[in-house]
């Protein structure tokens, strides 16, 4: 069973301008489309350049290994720049089925190399240039899906060398980025998302192990994240949540 229902009516949730990075992935366009029915004007960046068809939904097209393509999205932004910012790529297996990696006799320097490039770099260089089109003296929020087993302190099972690695890698640049942020934006919240397991292409090779109820759709993990993160405050900026506003451990 998957949960699909979440009550979203919470009015800190609103953000006047929303841009999400990975907006074709399963939950970059749930964001995108829950952003819009919030109220919110949507920035959706894809490498494709299309997004979800929404009135309020502007595309916009990037390339996430390609920093050009960043720095020119970004200065497309700047003509409406966004309160709200929410990196939603990543990946778990590779485009030629490389998966999570169960010991480390399997580790592979091509394979490792492309899992930080797409899971930690690319978030990078997104903060790099989308961090200053945030406004200073009023709210705003910068958000990157992690995941809990990229918590240090709760590792208990091992395994999934690279995933678990980038996703540590991107919580400390996001904590950095938070310390960095706070000096200019007093009011600015920076944070790791973890959406939970959810229905989509990523997680659908490991759906059979998920417990009853554990399983989302996109729309409720979608909803909870920017419940989520319209709730919190500049106190807990530099940590990592879940979809339950539950803080997870470094």
């Amino acid at each position: 069973m998957r949960l699909t229902n979440m009550d979203t009516t919470k009015p800190e949730n609103i953000s006047r301008c929303t841009a999400v990075f990975g907006a074709t992935g399963g939950i970059g366009a749930a964001i995108c489309s829950e952003a819009a029915r919030r109220g919110s004007r949507v920035w959706a960046g894809s490498r494709s350049g299309s997004g979800p068809s929404d009135e309020a939904i502007t595309p916009f097209a990037f390339d996430l290994e390609d920093e050009g393509t960043i720095a020119a999205a970004a200065k497309l932004l700047a003509s409406d720049p966004p309160d709200q910012i929410i990196v939603a790529t990543g990946v778990l297996t590779l485009e030629d089925g490389t998966g999570p990696e169960r010991s480390y006799r399997k580790l592979d320097q091509s394979a490792m190399a492309r899992i930080f490039s797409l899971n930690t770099i690319g978030p990078a260089i997104i903060a790099k240039h989308m961090l200053p089109l945030l406004p200073r003296g009023e709210r705003s929020g910068f958000a990157a899906l992690s995941a809990r087993v990229g918590s240090i302190s709760d590792n208990g099972l091992g395994g999934w060398h690279s995933y678990r690695a980038s996703k540590a890698a991107l919580n400390m640049l996001l904590k950095n980025f938070a310390i960095e942020l706070a000096r200019t934006h007093k009011l600015a919240v920076v944070a790791g998302l973890h959406p939970g397991t959810v229905d989509t292409e990523l997680s659908e090779p490991f759906q059979a192990n998920v417990p009853d109820g554990k399983l989302f759709a996109p729309e409720y993990s979608a909803a909870a994240m920017l419940d989520v993160l319209g709730g919190l405050t500049p106190e807990d900026s530099g940590n990592v949540f879940d979809f339950a506003g539950k803080q997870i451990p470094a």
